[in-house]
């Protein structure tokens, strides 16, 4: 399959550096750019691409909010946000809304390809280290941890035993081929598992499952009560 791309950054240099090196790849179409937050939900109409490489900090619209608005749409591309901060605040809100992972500007050519090739089939770009570095910037910055723990349990509790363990597993960083060997489970059920995961929690992204397991405190116990 090809993979078509939107590229949006305010600063044109890294535009042209992510097309030359984006572009070179034989199984990704650039079929747009864009240099702000702006009109991207209606470039996104008019492209269709499967994924947007989005900067988090432009000057009018940031990538943040052209974000929520790209994954509210039913028929949404996978968003892979720009930063230059591992942990950067704006990097977990963008994740909360929908984003399916990101990437550091000085990441190497190789890593970038490979976020977006992940994304376009499913899976989020977020390497165990540096999602539990967001996991715990989550625990220090939102909310009361006792309450916040509680709302996360009650949402939770929605699932069936089987979609629990598979959250859990999603929670951990493993891939579909991974919880299937795991769990004893064809990788088709998984994935029938993990989109019913999505569609009870109200959530649209993999990364979001995995920071309210971890809300939920279901990585600490190994998804026990």
């Amino acid at each position: 399959m090809t993979i078509r791309l939107l590229i949006v950054d305010d600063d044109p240099l890294v535009r042209a550096g992510l097309g030359l090196m984006l572009g070179g790849a034989d199984d990704i179409e650039i079929v747009g750019e864009a240099a702000d937050g702006e009109g991207v939900d209606q470039l996104a109409l008019e492209l269709r691409p499967d994924v947007v490489l989005m900067d988090i900090r432009m000057p009018r619209v940031d990538g943040l909010s052209a974000t929520e608005t790209l994954r509210a749409r039913p028929d949404a591309p996978e968003v892979v946000v720009l930063t230059t901060f591992h942990a950067d605040e704006q990097v977990l809100r963008a994740l909360r809304a929908g984003a399916a992972g990101f990437v550091l500007k000085d990441t190497p050519p190789a890593e970038i390809v490979a976020a977006v090739r992940r994304v376009a089939h499913g899976d989020p770009f977020l390497s165990p280290a540096v999602l539990r570095q967001l996991m715990a910037r989550v625990s220090h910055t939102t909310g009361a941890p006792v309450d916040r723990a509680a709302r996360a349990r009650a949402r939770v509790a929605l699932l069936a035993d089987r979609e629990r363990e598979v959250a859990v597993a999603v929670g951990r960083g493993l891939s579909n081929a991974e919880i299937s060997a795991s769990l004893y489970l064809s990788v088709p059920t998984v994935k029938t598992h993990v989109s019913r995961v999505l569609a009870k929690l109200g959530l649209n992204n993999r990364v979001q499952i995995a920071l309210l397991a971890h809300e939920a405190g279901l990585l600490d116990d190994g998804g026990g009560d």
